[in-house]
């Protein structure tokens, strides 16, 4: 009859079936499992007594072994532990518990002969006589059928003649060796015989911590505890695997707590059983504590002790002792081997799901381990494995970023755990090309701010300096993995807003030098990870990431420097305190300090520093460590258009990466009434001023003489370089010539001139322009095409106050444009037709609109500045539109302007930053300037002089010569309106230069 496959454990005598033994608990009987099972939880199993056989008992509680019985058992566990085997139910005995008696094949071996051959068993059968004879005789005469009927093996015959052979050549227990018998017998500690009260427990751990110890599990009392003899003295000891916890088994009445079925305690046949040996102290107490209270199993219990037991059940392991607990027991890791490979089962209960990470015993085991586990846990809850199946991870601020990869060098070092990188993938200069790195999972000493008073913690100079001197200028290599939003409670080093905010974190790497050959090569040549140079110097510290929290792709090298800096106690990680370093900061201070601070900047002719911030495009803060003190410093003779003007935010960028956080000499001349320190900066022995001039974004001012700047020469060839190829502010540049009011020609100083359009015009010569191939005009249209306006808002979700940018409804074409709110109602709004007053700042209208008109606009559309400026016309004064001739003079500006459709250039002649902020229509900074028509001669200035419906302002004694020369061209204007009175000039000379307005037109004469 041929084996087949264990279908249930009901299943009938005489039938075979396959299974895989699980145990072998003495040398007569073994546990078997199903190798496959359709039912959840772990597969069913038999305990089989080998047939007729009967093998010497080990020792039990109080006991000691009978002769040869653990050379017994270790024969047969040696023999099939873990191996596949097929098998039947021969015959049951129902007074010892219904316990099932079989043959069991080992491939084509039959266990019970090779155990009997071995002379490790002796055959039971006590009905039969004493010699083999007679045995032989009894078992042949009975008729067929009924062989099995006095509960023998199938096998009888056979096992009879192989006991004999084993007799008479003294194998196993009828050894003839003088002796034998009782040296077979263990010298057993008093654990091994169930009196464990005097097991020195913390005395085990001094000898052997960290070293493996042999042994063998004798019980799985759940997935993470296991009972083991430890080898060679036979220790009973309790193990429990270190840095996890397995489902709990839950507790059972007293009698299911103690009393378990002993497999061995009765010969084949024999119905009596051996009485056990009375309970320990220890024992009572968890049989009186578990008597009281009874608790079901936790979820996968079943299945880690299963898993557990499938792995090193009566199996050979190692033992590696972490620590002991407070209550005595040892905690260890435990390995088993499967074939050639060694397999850690802490590790292996982690990683399927079937036992949880736990911190207090981890922290006992090497940091290798620790994070083996801890990763393994994480991974589990990711993909909701076994017990993790219903875990929900806790809500988290971060979010990961994918394929944001990108190289750029870096434009600045902002603290020991933030960089500024510009990306190469956007124009040099730009200042969108600029991106703020955060080193993932790493965390700096705060730098502090000197404004708020707020000083740099220890070591966080030493931080940045260190960057500063290996990154400034760099090419790296930047793996965006995480952002984060960032509340000012997290005390992040880089906070600068006081609200919450979004942050991006990444690895940044600094390249190998050396070229890859191969693939383990280029794998490491991404080059040196430069949070992990942070950390491994002591200049920071590793994020604890809660479990689903992002965290760098590189945290356990992270961790790894981390634990190298402490034991090399370096930087924070020391008890020495970071050097004392007094900075004095003149950006700060009075003016009148930095005054007194200027000798001794003379002493030196230069003077070495570092660019600490870059101001503006001409403007910098910078550190002179002679000196230990910070100073604004401006270029002498070389200015950049102001905050907010064309090109600004260019010259800030350009100088960013051409000079920022860069060792730099200086030559001090003066100080300014502001306290800004004035004077020339070299770089690389390159002026700094000439990157501003080569690239159009900086104009040279010599009034006070070009003698006194060095290289004045350079300067002046930048300059002229930027103007023949006209960059930037000299686009509309003329060579040699300026067009004045009068349309004449005269040399002069340069002047900005924009090329515009007129969008809309108020009274007494003011208008709006908004500048003519602006990159910002367009990207403002995109942004606004793109966006999906819905339905208007529901009365009260949204209430806009004054000051508030907002998308509204332009009444005349019922376009949607960006608008201010200069007036709004009092209180919530009301009402859909509540009435909001707006200006539109990127063309200068304003009118009054229905709250049904106006929508929010994302900060990404709001932040940028308004793209209508406000302009008078230059050197003339215009009636208001209340006074006589005002409403003519509008008529006028309006036709040859806004009605006209035409482009224009405006010649800036002075700029007005009285008016302060923008705060609706006719507020906010004022040009002052000569508009010029594209096909016209003469300016619109000139024109309004020449109709009479404007004059010229009141001269001053001492006016510039270039300004002086377009007062004269204009007054030629002037004279033929007041000649042919024209205009306000029909009644004569206007006898008024004492006051500002225009006189009242006189009444006509009879």
């Amino acid at each position: 009859m041929g084996p087949e496959n264990m279908a249930s454990v009901a299943a009938t005598e005489n039938q075979w079936l396959k299974g895989r033994v699980k145990a072998v608990t003495s040398g007569d009987c073994l546990v078997i499992t199903a190798l496959t099972h359709n039912r959840p939880g772990p597969p069913p199993e038999k305990t089989i007594t080998l047939s007729s056989l009967m093998a010497p008992k080990v020792a039990r509680r109080g006991g000691s072994d009978e002769y040869f019985a653990w050379e017994s058992r270790e024969f047969l566990r040696k023999l099939c532990i873990g191996k596949e085997v097929a098998f039947k139910v021969d015959y049951k005995i129902e007074a010892i518990a219904g316990r099932e008696f079989g043959s069991v094949y080992l491939g084509n071996e039959n266990l019970a002969k090779l155990v009997v051959q071995s002379g490790w068993a002796k055959i039971a059968l006590s009905k039969l006589s004493d010699t083999v004879e007679e045995c032989l005789y009894y078992v042949q005469v009975r008729p067929p059928g009924q062989q099995n009927q006095d509960k023998v093996s199938p096998y009888i015959t056979e096992l009879l003649q192989l006991e004999e052979l084993a007799k008479q050549e003294g194998f196993g227990l009828w050894s003839k060796v003088p002796g034998a018998a009782e040296a077979s017998v263990r010298k057993l500690p008093p654990s091994a015989v169930g009196d464990s009260g005097n097991f020195d427990a913390m005395g085990l751990l001094a000898a052997s911590k960290g070293k493996p110890m042999e042994g063998i599990v004798e019980q799985v009392r759940d997935g993470s505890t296991i009972r083991v003899y430890l080898l060679p003295e036979f220790q009973f000891v309790q193990v429990f695997v270190a840095g996890l916890q397995a489902p709990s088994m839950g507790r059972r009445s007293t009698q299911e707590t103690v009393v378990e079925p002993d497999c061995t305690s009765a010969p084949n046949g024999d119905a009596s059983a051996e009485p056990r040996g009375p309970l320990t102290s220890a024992q009572r107490l968890a049989a009186s504590a578990a008597s009281s209270v009874e608790a079901s199993s936790d979820p996968f219990a079943m299945e880690a002790k299963y898993f557990t037991e499938l792995r090193v059940l009566n199996r050979d392991v190692r033992i590696v002792l972490e620590g002991v607990d407070k209550f005595n027991n040892l905690i260890g890791s435990v390995y088993y081997s499967d074939g050639e490979t060694v397999k850690d089962l802490g590790l292996e209960l982690v990683e399927n799901g079937l036992a949880k990470y736990v911190e207090w015993s981890a922290n006992m085991m090497e940091e290798e381990a620790k994070k083996k586990l801890k990763a393994a846990e994480l991974q589990c809850k990711k993909n909701r494995v076994k017990m993790w199946a219903n875990y929900v991870p806790p809500a988290s601020n971060s979010k990961a970023i994918h394929d944001q990869n990108f190289t750029g060098k870096v434009v600045e070092v902002v603290s020991g755990d933030c960089l500024v990188v510009a990306d190469d993938s956007i124009p040099f200069g730009s200042p969108m090309a600029e991106r703020r790195v955060c080193l993932s999972s790493i965390r700096s000493p705060k730098i502090g701010n000197p404004r708020r008073e707020e000083k740099p913690a220890p070591y966080a100079r030493e931080a940045r300096e260190f960057l500063r001197q290996r990154l400034i200028g760099k090419q790296v290599i930047v793996q965006m993995e995480y952002s984060r939003k960032i509340s000012p409670a997290d005390g992040v080093t880089t906070s600068g807003a006081g609200d919450s905010r979004v942050m991006d974190f990444g690895s940044v790497f600094l390249p190998s030098a050396t070229k890859a050959d191969t693939a383990e090569a280029a794998a490491a040549a991404v080059g040196v990870n430069i949070a992990e140079l942070i950390i491994a110097r002591g200049f920071g510290t590793v994020v604890r990431h809660r479990d689903f929290e992002e965290r760098s792709n590189h945290y356990d090298a992270l961790l790894a420097a981390e634990a190298r800096a402490i034991a090399g106690k370096k930087g924070i990680q020391s008890a020495k305190d970071s050097p004392a370093m007094h900075i004095t900061d003149l950006t700060v201070a009075s003016a009148k300090k930095a005054k007194d601070f200027l000798p001794s900047l003379h002493r030196s002719r230069r003077i070495s520093a570092v660019v600490e911030y870059v101001l503006s495009g001409h403007r910098f803060k910078l550190y002179i460590p002679k000196e230990t003190c910070s100073i604004a410093f401006a270029f002498s003779g070389v200015r950049c258009p102001g905050r907010g003007e064309p090109y600004s935010e260019e010259a800030i960028a350009l100088m960013r990466r051409k000079i920022m956080q860069r060792d730099v000499e200086i030559e001090v001349e003066t100080v300014d009434r502001t306290g800004t320190f004035l004077g020339s900066m070299w770089e690389s022995k390159t002026n700094a001023g000439t990157y501003l001039l080569e690239a159009g974004l900086a104009k040279m001012q010599t009034g006070f003489g070009a003698d006194r700047i060095p290289e004045a020469h350079l300067l002046e060839l930048a300059e002229r370089s930027a103007k023949n190829q006209k960059l930037k502010i000299w686009e509309n540049y003329v060579e040699g010539e300026e067009v004045v009011n009068g349309g004449s020609k005269v040399e002069s100083r340069q002047k900005e001139t924009l090329k515009v359009v007129v969008t809309e015009v108020l009274g007494g010569g003011k208008f709006y322009v908004q500048t003519v191939g602006d990159q910002k005009v367009a990207s403002i249209q995109h942004q606004l095409a793109s966006l999906s306006l819905k339905d208007a808002p529901i009365v009260g979700s949204f209430n806009p106050k004054r000051g508030d940018i907002v998308l509204a409804q332009f009444s005349l074409d019922n376009s949607w444009n960006r608008a201010m709110i200069v007036n709004a109602p009092r209180g919530a709004v009301q009402s859909p037709e509540d009435k909001f007053e707006v200006f539109y700042i990127d063309y200068g209208n304003q009118e009054t609109v229905a709250y049904s008109a106006i929508r929010p606009v994302e900060p990404s559309v709001s932040s940028a500045p308004g793209l209508a400026q406000l302009c008078r016309l230059a050197y003339i004064k215009v009636p208001s539109l209340e006074e006589d001739f005002g409403p003519e003079a509008g008529e006028y500006l309006h036709s040859v302007t806004l009605g006209s459709g035409k482009e224009f250039r405006a010649v800036v002649e002075e700029r007005d930053t009285s008016g302060g902020k923008v705060k609706g229509q006719g507020t906010g900074t004022e040009l002052a300037v000569t508009l010029i028509a594209v096909d016209d001669e003469i300016s619109v200035n000139a024109a309004m002089l020449q109709e009479g419906i404007a004059r010229m302002e009141k001269r001053k004694k001492w006016e510039p010569k270039d300004k002086q020369a377009a007062l004269d061209a204009l007054e030629k204007f002037q004279d033929e309106a007041r000649k042919s009175r024209t205009g306000i000039w029909q009644y004569g000379d206007i006898q008024s230069d004492d006051e500002d307005s225009v006189p009242v037109r006189k009444p006509g004469r009879g």
